[in-house]
This record gives structure tokens, C-alpha cells and sequence, in this order.
């Protein structure tokens, strides 16, 4: 494709070279260019991608985009506003728009979204429109299934995978949209039908510093990406107002809006919901008529996952009936409140709850479900937001009969000051602190631990448990691995979980 029809979508370039110049791909590392690469220098959060226009131009790159002057000799050089939004932009006029003539639901909040799409991709495909699906676990379609790297890919491999994922026969896609992504525009190439609002919550704050610019990241869903389009004139965005953002994001929309509540009026409401450890039942009111909702899914805060993707059923104009089926076939999202099977009477549960809302959420459910105590394993991830650490260890130790502190994914931070951010949040509550060897015996009243070793934390956690015990494993949910310094190593909760329950026998 010539560099002047990729320039076409991309306001204010300003170019010094030869616009007819052939372009064969496009790269942001300078590792992976080819002959014929246009290469984007990147502004980096630990380095910038001008210091490897050079190498990326002996690698055969032809033309170099950046949002600074950059000459060099032998390539195209050409000076663009924001050099992220053009190489997301670029990237879909590259890849043949694949999100033009698909329905498309992005999904954005600090919680939720992976459960959602799963729930919407169950709708879409009771309603004939098999989607591809890109998220927190992986990017899927058919028999094709990419372990994510990040939620939301750089733009220009989210507009391959994209094109993959539509040659091979999807008819629709359904995307996590994370607050990284929209602030670093990797979607904004991406048409959406439809975007939903979960909830807003601390959480990235060593990256976006306060709740405000978080909120803002947020926003650009639903202002810039859901702006009226001549591709797509009926976009629509669906919000849950019962978070306190949710009447800011409905009122800046740029799309029409459909709202939904568990607690009191709105596009969609409740009229009747049941809980209990089969899932939950309920009757929603929505502007085509009483919608019947089963699922095995447990807890209030998956009621709000499935009224937020009955809401994007509702906003593309599918039938109620598949609405209703797709939520009954769902069975499970891997690693939230996913069971460890066993048969020695205790319920384990796994679960990606990573931040205070989430474990709250979580624990609130089980509490409510509960025949006798709950143990809950959690950790914090190093090199990350610590004002949240104590925070999640208040939550935890305040629902839980046994409260165990361990390492999430330390990273270059020493765990045990992770634990001890996490204690801050423990000890004004006044409770027993089990040593290991104390809980070998078992635990008689409310207390808590800090173990470093998360699998020895696991182990003593479980072997603690007595039939009829609830026994969480919090923070790392369907990730198979820990990151201790900058190495990363296979560890995966329900395998751990599943060796615990074994030694017990």
C-alpha cells in the first residue's frame, strides 16, 4: 500500500520524501522491521523510539513516522500530531478496516469487562453472529486461541489479530478496552457498535497518578470512539448508573444512551432477583418487555455483568430470545469464581479479584452464600498502585475467618514489604496473627497470616480448611504464572489448589 493512502486517514501530517513510496508492513519495534516497514518512534514510557530510527532504517524500514522532527537519511520522514493515534489509524487502513462491516461491542471499567464479554459473545452467538472475542485471557476465535499478553494489544497487532480473526470467518467482535489503550490510543482505529461502562474503581494509579485522569482515560470510549460515524450512524453506549461515574460518562456520551441499575430506574432494571450457590434468577424490565434471566454465575456483581451485556444485546437490536440464551448457555469465565474440584466438602474458589471493589465484590458474594467460614488467600502485585494494598487487606481481613496475605506478582519489590503495606490495612482491626506453624493445627478464631511463598500459603491455607469451609484464592485468577524480579515462572492457583486438596487426603 502506498504511504500517501495510509496518510489519507491521518489529519496534519506533514511529510519530507517521496508519498508514492510502497509500504509492505508496519512496525513499533525496530527489532521486527523488514524490507519496506513503515517504523512509528514511539514515545516510551523507559525509552524513545527515536533512538532506533537508525537501526530501524539499516533493517530496511522505508519511512519513518514520529510527532517530532526525525530526519534521517535513506526513509520517508514524516512529522504526525500523536504518532500512536496515527499508527492505530494507519494500522486499520492498512489491515482493510476489519472492524468496518462487523458489529463491534468494546467493554471498559475497572471490573467486570472479562466476564461481560464472555456474556456478550454468548448473545451474539444465539443471534447467528459468531464474534471474536479479545480480552485479559486471551484473543479467540474458532479453533484460534492467542494467550494475551495485554488486554488490549498495540494497535497495530489488534488490527491483525483482527483481520485474522475476520478472515477466518467471525461476524463480530467483542473487546476489553482498557484505560491503558484508550490513553495510549492502540483502539482508535477500531469502529465500535457499541461500548459499555462497568464500574470505576481505584486501580493503575502508578500509571495514571489520580481517579480523575483514570476516569478520563475511560472516558474516550464513549466521547471519541463513539462520536457519530458514516460507517456506523447507530452507535450506542450502555452504562450502569449505579456506579458513582456512570451518570458522568451517560451525560458526555457521544451516542445515544441505554442505562441500566440493579437499585433503581433505568433503561434496564430489576424487577426480581433470587441468589443462592446454583447462580442467580431474575426479571429484568427493558424497553422491548420483560427480559427472564438464568445463570450459574454467583453473586450480585455478576448480576451486573449480565444486565450489562443484556444492555448490549438491547443496543445492537438483537432478539430478546437470544438474549435470554446466550446468558442461560454461559457457564464459566476461566478464573472468576472458578471452582477446584474435590471431594472432600470444601468449596475452592479461584478468581481474578485484583483490586479492593473486585475482592469486595467477591468476598460479599460468598458471605452471603456461606455454611461456615471463608479463608481467603490474596496478594498485591509489586511495582503497582500500593495505595491499594491496604486497602485489600482490610477487605479481606474484615470478611474472612482466616485472612492470608502472600505474594501476587512481586516483581522487583521485596515481598515482604509488599505484605507489610498490606498489614497497614490488618492490624487496626485487632486481629490474631497465625504463624505457619500455628496454622499446621488449624485455626479456631478470626485471625490472619502473611506468607511469602504463595505456595506455601495455598498449602497451609487449605490444609487449615474443614468441610464446609469457603476457602478464595484471590489476584491471579486464570493466569498461569508469577513474576518474581523480572523472571517469570509457571504458577497457577487451581494446579496449587488442586496439589493442596490431594495432601490433604
Amino acid at each position: 500500500m502506498k504511504l500517501k493512502e495510509l496518510l489519507a486517514c491521518v489529519p496534519g501530517a506533514k511529510v519530507t520524501g517521496d508519498e508514492a513510496m510502497e509500504i509492505t508492513s508496519l512496525c513499533y519495534d525496530s527489532r521486527q522491521v523488514a524490507p519496506g516497514a513503515a517504523f512509528f518512534a514511539l514515545r516510551g514510557v523507559k525509552s524513545d523510539g527515536t533512538e532506533f530510527v537508525e537501526a530501524a532504517v539499516k533493517g530496511g524500514a522505508v519511512a519513518i513516522i514520529a510527532d517530532r522532527p526525525c530526519a534521517v537519511a535513506g526513509a520517508v520522514c514524516v512529522e504526525v500530531p500523536d504518532a500512536r493515534r496515527a499508527m492505530s489509524l494507519m494500522a486499520a487502513v492498512f489491515y482493510g478496516t476489519p472492524t468496518g462491516n462487523i458489529p463491534v461491542v468494546g467493554i471498559t471499567g475497572t471490573n467486570g469487562k472479562t466476564t461481560t464479554t464472555y456474556l456478550v459473545e454468548g448473545i451474539m452467538a444465539e443471534a447467528g453472529i459468531p464474534s471474536a472475542v479479545l480480552g485479559t485471557i486471551s484473543y479467540r476465535f474458532g479453533a484460534t486461541d492467542i494467550p494475551a499478553p495485554n488486554t488490549t494489544p498495540e494497535s497495530v497487532d489488534l488490527q491483525k489479530i483482527l483481520r485474522d480473526l475476520v478472515d477466518q470467518g467471525a461476524k463480530g467482535a467483542v473487546m476489553e478496552v482498557s484505560s491503558h489503550s484508550l490513553e495510549q490510543h492502540r483502539a482508535d482505529g477500531c469502529i465500535f457498535d457499541v461500548a459499555i461502562f462497568t464500574n470505576l474503581t481505584r486501580d493503575h494509579l502508578d500509571y495514571h497518578l489520580d481517579m480523575e485522569s483514570y476516569y478520563k482515560s475511560k472516558l474516550r470510549l464513549f466521547t471519541d470512539l463513539l462520536a457519530p460515524s458514516a460507517h456506523k450512524p447507530l452507535r450506542r453506549a450502555v452504562v450502569n448508573l449505579d456506579d458513582p461515574y456512570g451518570p458522568r460518562i451517560a451525560a458526555e456520551a457521544s451516542a445515544p444512551v441505554l442505562t441500566y441499575s440493579v437499585n433503581g430506574p433505568a433503561d434496564l432494571c430489576v424487577a426480581e432477583a433470587g441468589f443462592s450457590v446454583h447462580g442467580i434468577r431474575c426479571r429484568l424490565q427493558s424497553p422491548v418487555g420483560e427480559i427472564n434471566i438464568e445463570s450459574d454465575l454467583l453473586g450480585r456483581f455478576n448480576l451486573y455483568n449480565i444486565m450489562g451485556a443484556v444492555g448490549a444485546g438491547l443496543a445492537l437490536g438483537l432478539p430478546k430470545e437470544a438474549i435470554e440464551a446466550g446468558i442461560r448457555g454461559h457457564k464459566k469465565v476461566p478464573g472468576r469464581l472458578e471452582r477446584v474440584p474435590n471431594d472432600q466438602g470444601i468449596i475452592v474458589l479461584v478468581d481474578y479479584a485484583h483490586t479492593g471493589d473486585a475482592l469486595e465484590n467477591v468476598l460479599s458474594t460468598i458471605s452471603e452464600l456461606k455454611t461456615d467460614r471463608i479463608i481467603t488467600i490474596f496478594g498485591c502485585g509489586g511495582d503497582r498502585d500500593k495505595g491499594k494494598r491496604p486497602v485489600m487487606g482490610e477487605i479481606a481481613a474484615r470478611y474472612s475467618d482466616l485472612a492470608v496475605a502472600t505474594s501476587d506478582n512481586p516483581r522487583t519489590e521485596d515481598p515482604a514489604a509488599i505484605l507489610a503495606d498490606v498489614r497497614a490495612g490488618i492490624t487496626p482491626l485487632h486481629l490474631k496473627e497465625y504463624s505457619l506453624e500455628e496454622l499446621e493445627g488449624g485455626f479456631r478464631e478470626k485471625g490472619f497470616a502473611a506468607i511469602e511463598s504463595r505456595r506455601t500459603a495455598v498449602r497451609a491455607a487449605i490444609l487449615a480448611a474443614r468441610p464446609g469451609d469457603i476457602v478464595l484464592l484471590a489476584g491471579k485468577g486464570h493466569e498461569d504464572y508469577q513474576i518474581v524480579g523480572t523472571e517469570k515462572f509457571h504458577f497457577d492457583d487451581r494446579e496449587e489448589a488442586a496439589a493442596a486438596l490431594r495432601l490433604r487426603k
